[in-house]
């Protein structure tokens, strides 16, 4: 079996985001084909540790060359307070013949990268053909800082980004490290209503109270797309008189996600407007991101549970590189062994 460590995984992302963003997209597509298995998703919630969790997403992924496996993540919102990581997670991809594990990988910077990705599609289908030259970010964690490369990438006329972050002084620190990294843009450590102003948005927090009501800020873009990667930042209001484009819809209305309590307080799903495979199926169809676009008045806001095709593609991807580079190690003994029929359990039970 491969074993893929942190520093490993970190050498195959190197130089890999144009790959990461189409094998995101190549698997929303295949997902709004009907060529994925997607169960939901398993929370173990540790008693007495409010707002910790432990979540599995098995899955399967077809197309030319399918794979399936298990993703395995925490969110320990505390870890920030000790210096650690909020997440930590570990991908295992299984043999489509034997079902036996192939390769075992650190997945913090896999699931990091594919949620990235798929924000980084949903504003630049959602948004067409016009330009994205604002953005805001909302919540300075490893999250929000692996969305800025990828928007980055499909938006090449953005200009200036501002960050806020409810912990004081994250916003300005990150915004000088940014400064440095990334000279051709403007970054602004700003408040709420600041970040709110940009076309683009990227709501990215630990915080699980509802506690964002768009209304609240008005002076915000005609055209906006708001990127809901936390889920549960938006209030029920909010939801209601959006745009709602999401990745699937049986998965997002679980959990007490803003959706979710959207569905529960109106007792329908009528205001689910799209899932961004049939937004991205209908810009493959024309040849060019303006195709998907939303004709609305309404702010545009994309809500991704996060499906565990997209770690199996963005790890497929990962590991397909490092063989390349020869970047890992081979384990022995994680395979059950050959199995050796005796007289005595030929006429039993197993």
């Amino acid at each position: 079996m491969r074993i893929l460590g942190r520093e490993d995984v970190a050498a195959a992302l190197a130089g890999l985001d144009a790959t990461v963003l189409d094998a995101v997209r190549t698997a929303y597509v295949l997902h709004g084909q009907g060529s994925s298995e997607v169960p939901f998703s398993g929370f173990l919630r540790p008693p007495g540790n409010s707002g910790s969790r432990v979540i599995s997403l098995p899955a399967y992924l077809g197309g030319p060359e399918p794979v399936m496996g298990l993703k395995w993540i925490s969110s320990f919102p505390a870890n920030v307070e000790r210096g650690l990581q909020r997440a930590s997670s570990v991908q295992i991809l299984n043999d489509l013949d034997t079902g036996y594990p192939t390769a075992v990988l650190e997945a913090s910077q896999i699931s990091a990268s594919r949620t990235a990705a798929s924000a980084a599609l949903a504003s630049r289908a959602l948004h067409g053909d016009r330009p994205v030259s604002t953005l805001g970010l909302i919540g300075c964690g490893t999250i929000n800082r692996r969305v800025l490369d990828f928007l980055a990438l499909v938006h090449p006329e953005l200009r200036t980004v501002t960050l806020q972050d409810a912990v004081a002084g994250r916003a300005e620190t990150l915004a000088a490290q940014l400064s440095a990294e990334r000279p051709a843009l403007t970054f602004i450590a700003g408040d709420l209503d600041d970040a709110l102003r940009a076309d683009t948005v990227s709501v990215a927090t630990t915080d699980s109270t509802y506690w964002l009501d768009l209304a609240a800020h008005p002076e915000r873009p005609g055209h906006q797309v708001i990127l809901h990667l936390s889920l549960r930042d938006l209030s029920t209001a909010s939801v209601l008189n959006a745009y709602n484009v999401v990745d699937d819809i049986d998965h997002v209305l679980r959990e007490q996600t803003s959706l979710h309590r959207a569905e529960q307080e109106t007792g329908h799903r009528r205001f689910v407007d799209a899932e961004i495979a049939t937004v991205l199926g209908r810009s493959e169809a024309s040849g060019e991101a303006s195709g998907a676009a939303p004709v609305t008045e309404k702010t545009v806001v994309f809500s991704p549970f996060g499906l565990g095709i997209l770690d199996l593609a963005v790890a497929q991807a990962v590991l397909e590189a490092a063989t390349r580079h020869g970047i890992g190690s081979e384990a022995e003994g994680f395979d059950p062994g050959r199995h050796h029929v005796t007289a005595a359990m030929a006429g039993g039970t197993a």
